[in-house]
Order: C-alpha cells, then structure tokens, then sequence
C-alpha cells in the first residue's frame, strides 16, 4: 500500500486499511471492476445507447476502466451563490476553467449546469462526458425556501453532447413528490434519449436534524438511495453517513431491529456499505460527495472519504469544492490524490 494514505489517515488508518466488514459480507454484493457494465448494466432493460454513454464514462480519466470513478462536480454557483463558491478562485467564474480543471485532473466525467456546460459544449463535448445537472436549489429568493426546480429540458442536454444528466431529490421534504414525479420524467426521457441518469439522493426535513444531525444517518439516506434506484437511476449520489438510527431518533416510518443489530455497526466503512447495499447491492453503483472546503484537511478528508467509500464496495467520489476553491495545480493534485485510492490495489474491500 502506498505509504501517504497510511500517513494521510494518521491515527484512523489501521482501524480504516484493516477492518473486515462482518456485517454484509462482500460476497453478497456487485462490486465495481473493469467487467460491472457487462456483467449488470447489460442485464438491466437500459439500451445500448445508454450503455455506450456509461461505458463512455467509465472509460475516460485515470480510472478509466476500473470500474471506479472521479467526477467533478460544479453546480454551487446556483446552490450556495456565484460569490460564495468562486470568491475564493475567481478563475472560476469562468465556465472554461472548470471543465479544464476536469480534464486536467483525469476525471471521468464533469458535472455542471445547462449554463456552465452550455458555453463551452463545442470546445469541450467531444474532450471529456458532460453530465448536465437539469435541476437546483435556488437561493436567491427571500424568506429562503429549499426546492429542487428543472432549469431546463433533458432535449437540451442532448442537444450539446451530454451523455448523461443528473438531479437532485429532496427526500423527505414537502417537496418530494413533485420533484419524484418530475425526475422520473426526465429520467425516462434520457434513457430514451441513451443519456445515462445520476440522482444526488439527498435529504432534506427539519425533523431529521435534532442535537445530531440525521441527514447523514446510514439508515435513512439507505431509504434515499433505495427510492432513487427504484426511479432507474444509474448511478447515485449521497453523502457519506456518519451516524445512524435516525429512523428511530424521528419515530416516524418502518424500519427493523435488525438494521441496527446485525446489517450495520458503528464502524464508518459498515455504515457505507449499508448505503451500497440500498442500491440493490451494488447493482447501481454509489458515489459519496467530497462536501465543502474547510482548508487545510480537505485532502485528509477526501482520502478518508475515498477510502471508506472504496472498501464500502462503493464506486466512487464526486467531490468539487475542495477541488475548485484552490489554484489549479492543487485541485489537480488533490483530484489524483483520490483517484490514486481507488488504482491502489492495497486499499481492498472490507
């Protein structure tokens, strides 16, 4: 194994490198590989339109054909504001920078909005798979009000070359069966269309936040996901759980003792696989979101992140933040940084 992520994760290595995951064993589960689009995908009803569009992304990039992959992901500009996600690198006000950060980093795919991609589609279409985030969460109108709103068609997405698009569903809010309802439309239009589909599966009530904060509980961001692939989509996107039990903190909904007892732990990389295995066992794959900079950890934090997901049976990051916010050369650096996790064969499944 390569000695900086041991030197990286510090004091949490060995309990992150060497623990075995007794929970949901991994032979239970479709683990990402070079051969996971033609041993799954292909047995799914998705055409061979979209399988050429998936496979297009999973062969692009430093992890080209592993079976993994590294997307950058720049749609903050819409949901936290122009000025508070590229204030801290004005270069990327300019929507060119962020696909160059893209290509320049290896990743797979770069995931923006109608505008940002829009731009530049004819420079940069053909270069690197764009992934058009059809949706957002504007937060410009006051009172403030969250809600996932369309900012455009999935025809247009088509129109500049995108091979997939993604969407984002605030489970658990008001919200959520008008954006279940519109999603599942734009789903089935674009795989009509052999775009992929990419939901960021994310949870939103005031209810779930009470002293701990159950956003990010295994249990029921594991629901999230299972909702998000019973829409058909092909990859999901979540954030990485940190707790759990927040089925029974809201005393709200079903769930089992023994998702507690016996299919999860306290242990982060148990608490990650019961997100992959609500993704019908890894059928869909689940990308974990790198979160927000915080500065000089964020690439403590993002190893740890990859390293989690990875031996969770995940397929990988979507991570922008830690990335953008920095001059270029560091967000190159810290995007390889995670995929140097997922081409190291050392950091194996737990």
């Amino acid at each position: 194994m390569s000695h900086w992520i041991e030197d990286l994760l510090g004091v949490e290595a060995p309990s992150l490198l060497e623990h075995e995951c007794r929970t949901i064993d991994q032979s239970r589960l479709s683990l990402p590989g070079p051969d996971f689009i033609d041993a799954v995908v292909t047995q799914s009803d998705r055409n061979a339109r979209v399988l050429r569009n998936l496979s297009s992304i999973f062969q692009h990039g430093r992890l080209a054909g592993t079976g993994y992959v590294s997307i950058l992901p720049v749609d903050q500009g819409v949901e936290h504001s122009a000025g508070a996600s590229f204030a801290p690198n004005p270069d990327y006000f300019d929507p060119e920078n962020i696909v160059r950060l893209a290509i320049e980093g290896g990743c797979n795919a770069v995931a923006s909005t109608f505008g940002v991609l829009g731009q530049v589609a004819r420079k940069y279409a053909h270069k690197i798979p764009f992934l058009v985030k059809i949706n957002h969460n504007e937060l410009l109108t006051y009172p403030t009000h969250y809600d996932q709103i369309l900012f455009g068609q999935v025809d247009q997405a088509f129109d500049m070359g995108a091979v997939a698009v993604g969407a984002t569903i605030y489970f658990g809010s008001p919200e959520a069966d008008r954006q279940i309802t519109e999603v599942a439309e734009c789903f089935a239009r674009a795989h009509e269309l052999g775009m992929a589909c990419f939901l960021w599966c994310y949870l939103r009530n005031s209810a779930f936040k009470n002293g701990t904060d159950y956003h990010v509980s295994a249990d029921l961001t594991g629901q999230a996901n299972h909702l998000g692939v019973t829409l058909q989509a092909d990859v999901i996107k979540q954030k990485q759980a940190e707790n759990n039990g927040g089925y029974n903190m809201v005393n709200f909904g079903k769930t089992s003792p023994l998702v507690y007892d016996e299919l999860t732990s306290d242990h982060p990389i148990d608490l990650c696989r019961y997100q992959v295995a609500c993704c019908y066992m890894g059928r869909v794959g689940l990308i974990n979101s790198g979160g927000a900079s915080s500065g000089s950890d964020d690439l403590v934090q993002a190893v740890r992140t990859a390293v989690i997901n990875k031996r969770a049976g995940g397929t990988g990051l979507i991570s922008g933040r830690k990335a953008f916010q920095r001059p270029m050369s560091e967000g190159v650096q810290l995007l390889n940084r995670i995929q140097d996790v997922y081409m190291d064969d050392n950091v194996t499944i737990a």
